[in-house]
Parts: structure tokens; C-alpha cells; sequence
């Protein structure tokens, strides 16, 4: 397994270099240059997934057994989750669509149904605030019409 780590790494290394290259091509946004524009956030995850694919190249993890086929069909659905979210939030908007998606992932780590639910309240409605509010980023306010 170490060498399928280093040859994934590689190619997680040469996506990131892609990846941050793509974003930094965006066009300068109408009105000039912003401390925050739109490849910021790109080039940050480029960053990120070009330290990780470094690391795996350099240190990778020992010989480990699959997980049962329970943790794949449990990662498969957090897949779906989350591809819901990402439908869902044009047509609703991001409060909405953030809100069950973060509940149900935080029941699925053990938390109970009432605190999954305010999890997923509090934390879609601050990172909406944190967005549009404080970064002036927009995000998508659906039928709320925030």
C-alpha cells in the first residue's frame, strides 16, 4: 500500500498545482481587485490539498485492512447527503439546505436528533451571516429570501 499512497499522492499533488493554477485564471471581478474575490477560497483548498498530497508522498500510512462494507454503505450515504445539499442549494437556498444536511451528519457521529438539529440551525445560519454579512460573499438565500 505504500506505493499506491505515493502514486495517489502524486496525483493529488499534480490536481492541487492544476487545481490553484485554474483558480488564479479567474477573471479580475468589475470594479477591480478585492481582498476577497472569487479564486481566494480555490486557491486556499489548492494549498491545503497540495500539503496533504505532499505528506502522503513523503510519510504514507502502513498497510491497513478495508473497512467492513457497513463504514462503505455509511460513507456512501454522506455522499448522497451531501450531493443533495449541493442540489438543493440554488433551488432553497443555503440556510435551508444547510440545516439537514448538518443535522443528519452530526446524528450520524452520535449526537442526538435535538442537538443535531440545533447544530445544523446555528451553524447554517452564522456561516450565512459570516458570509454575506462580514466577507460580503454571496450565498444563496432561496425562498427565505434573507
Amino acid at each position: 500500500m505504500r506505493i499506491n499512497d505515493r502514486v495517489f499522492g502524486v496525483l493529488l499533488l499534480i490536481l492541487a498545482v492544476a487545481y490553484g493554477y485554474g483558480a488564479s485564471q479567474f477573471p479580475v471581478p468589475f470594479g477591480g481587485q478585492e481582498a476577497v474575490g472569487p479564486e481566494t477560497f480555490p486557491i486556499l483548498l489548492s494549498i491545503i490539498l497540495g500539503i496533504g498530497a505532499v505528506y502522503m508522498v513523503i510519510k504514507p500510512d502502513e498497510d491497513v485492512k478495508w473497512p467492513a462494507v457497513s463504514m462503505l454503505i455509511e460513507l456512501g450515504v454522506v455522499c448522497v447527503v451531501l450531493a443533495l445539499f449541493a442540489f438543493a442549494l440554488e433551488h432553497l437556498g443555503f440556510v435551508l439546505s444547510a440545516t439537514p444536511a448538518v443535522a443528519f451528519l452530526c446524528w450520524r457521529m452520535g449526537a442526538t436528533p435535538v442537538k443535531s438539529l440545533l447544530t445544523g440551525v446555528i451553524t447554517s445560519v452564522v456561516i450565512y451571516v459570516l458570509f454575506t454579512r462580514l466577507l460580503e460573499l454571496a450565498l444563496p438565500s432561496g425562498i427565505l429570501g434573507l
